[in-house]
């Protein structure tokens, strides 16, 4: 993803459109690459985030500003010293280039009225949030660069500051249409290439619309009218300053009203899903190394399974020793007896010198009893570890899907109490109860999904009544999914939609053409004994579905 110069440029107008003749009232910096200001106007309050953080750099107002520190960096006590109660000035950015200057009326350590410029450089690693004075002079910044560091260009105190070497590259608003299209046109590089390398401001992301069919003059009429817009899929992909139609189905584009909104959500959500995948990457492990082992368990007993299908043999060799002891004699290795259940076919049966034809006997009546006793104990016991198995497969599932720290903590309560992780001793006020997913069909019936495998019990076995609808993903781990129907007979459109719902929240969600079983609630039984989120039935249709966000999305009523 990339803040391109033609996206900085249409955020740089709305920023402009608060912050001119608006005043510094606090300035914090939560990390040491962050900065917020606080700015009051006629028009209110607003919170200007800059970051030049090498995966995030960016300007914006934000509703979620970072956690401060105690104790405030030395650039921090620069900033607010200099620029506390200075008027903003202006904004500006140079011909679709990546850097903003935003400049400042205050006063110098004397109480003398002076002007500053807080510019901040958007280019990946070498991002920085530089202060310099009314003549041009690096005051100080973020990130100092000496001439280890670059031999190009210094970012020190008390050096004049010049900005990145410019691109040679076009402008989709101030050069002419034809000649972009003849240098496109004329590049020996594939389509791609050929925009990257002529026309300024553009992402990799906009580069990909060419190749898949956008043409010069709907790009810059896009380019002119914008249209904030996120890239979704399981989680914020990219986003760009235009409708973007290279995905198709295979993710989700949400519209935002302003450049701010939409990069405060696309970090924030970012973040966020990051905090998540950090504190669920033990459970994760942890889920991971139980499954194998309830793996490892049934493939072992099933090998020793294999091993006492021969438990007959032992029993006839019994009987045919038991029947002959007359014949026999201490000290012979092996008998050759006459199997009156195949024909009196011989049988060379191997023999314990050490024994007696009677103690011979006994042996083998005792192996085959030991094996049949096995193969009674180990069906249960692969049946067991099967169960255990598919279990842990769908707690994985769930918490794949998690996605608040409420989610994540239902689903270590649910580990807990069947004993597989320690409780947790938890001395915080206890979290407000997880309500299932509600979503709305296109003819109007409420659907309900369980977010793990103690909610989906609930849903199913507690909540749902006997005549509404259970749909559930064929052989595989998913989220129970209710369709309330108050009796009604159900629509074709309904089961379809649900189908849709019950495929996505499961583990096919990426596939096409998933089987969803369906029945009425009553046809659900739930085994004594069995893990939470198992349920069995017979009575059963089924429908088949191809699950994409876009059309969850659209089913959602939360």
């Amino acid at each position: 993803m990339a803040l391109d110069g033609i996206f900085l440029y249409h955020l740089k107008n709305e920023i402009a459109d608060f912050a001119i003749d608006s005043r510094v009232d606090k300035i914090h910096q939560p990390s040491k690459d962050e900065i917020v200001i606080n700015l009051r106007s006629r028009q209110g309050s607003k919170k200007l985030l800059l970051s030049c953080n090498a995966d995030s750099a960016r300007i914006h107002f934000t509703e979620f500003p970072p956690e401060n520190p105690s104790k405030p960096p030395m650039f921090c006590l620069l900033l607010r010293k200099r620029l506390t109660g200075a008027w903003v000035t202006g904004i500006e950015q140079d011909n679709l280039e990546r850097i903003l200057k935003i400049r400042f009326s205050g006063t110098d350590e004397l109480g003398d009225k002076t002007d500053y410029s807080l510019i901040i450089e958007i280019m990946g690693k070498y991002s920085n949030i530089i202060f310099i004075d009314k003549s041009g002079k690096i005051i100080d910044s973020m990130k100092r660069v000496d001439e280890n560091k670059s031999h190009i260009r210094e970012i020190l105190p008390g050096v004049t500051y010049t900005a990145p070497p410019k691109q040679d590259k076009l402008n989709i608003f101030t050069d002419d249409l034809e000649v972009i299209r003849e240098k496109i046109a004329n590049s020996k590089k594939g389509m791609y290439k050929a925009v990257m390398e002529t026309i300024k401001g553009v992402s990799p992301v906009i580069c990909r619309e060419f190749e898949c069919g956008l043409t010069l003059d709907e790009f810059k009429k896009q380019a002119q009218n914008p249209t904030p817009t996120v890239i979704f899929t399981d989680s914020p992909k990219d986003f760009a300053f235009m409708d973007i139609k290279q995905y198709d189905n295979l993710a989700q584009i949400r519209k935002y009203d302003t450049f701010s909104d939409l990069l405060d959500y696309f970090y924030y959500e970012r973040v966020r899903l990051m905090r998540i995948k950090a504190r669920s990457a033990d459970l994760f492990k942890i889920l991971t190394t139980l499954q194998e082992r309830a793996v490892r368990k049934a493939v072992n007993r099933s090998q020793e399974l294999e091993e006492c299908k021969d438990k007959e043999t032992y029993k006839l060799f019994g009987d045919l020793i038991s029947a002959n002891q007359y014949r026999l004699e201490k000290g012979m290795p092996y008998y050759d007896l006459e199997n009156y259940y195949d024909e009196n076919k011989i049988v060379r049966i191997p023999a314990d010198v050490m024994l007696t034809p009677s103690q011979n006997s006994q042996k083998y009546y005792k192996e085959y009893r030991k094996k049949q006793v096995a193969e009674s104990k180990l069906n249960d016991f692969i049946d067991e570890a099967n169960a255990e198995a598919e279990y842990f497969e769908s707690v994985i599932d769930s918490l794949s899907r998690a996605e608040t720290d409420s989610e994540i903590t239902a689903i270590k309560a649910e580990l807990a109490s069947q004993g597989y992780i320690k409780k947790a001793n938890d001395k915080k006020k206890e979290q407000k109860a997880l309500k299932p997913m509600h979503f709305k069909t296109r003819d109007g019936f409420d659907v309900y999904v369980g977010r793990n495998n103690v909610m989906n019990d609930k849903l199913t076995m507690k909540t749902a009544k006997n005549y509404d609808t259970w749909f559930h993903v064929q052989s595989s781990a998913g989220s129970h999914v209710i369709c309330e129907t108050s009796g009604m007979q159900i629509s074709d459109e309904a089961i379809h939609d649900c189908a849709v719902i019950a495929a996505y929240y499961s583990k096919a969600r990426e596939s096409s053409n998933v089987a969803v079983d369906y029945t009425l609630v009553k046809n659900i039984r739930k085994p004594n004994g069995a893990k939470p989120g198992f349920v069995i039935y017979d009575t059963y249709n089924t429908e088949f579905a191809t699950p994409t966000i876009e059309e969850v999305e659209k089913l959602k009523n939360e």
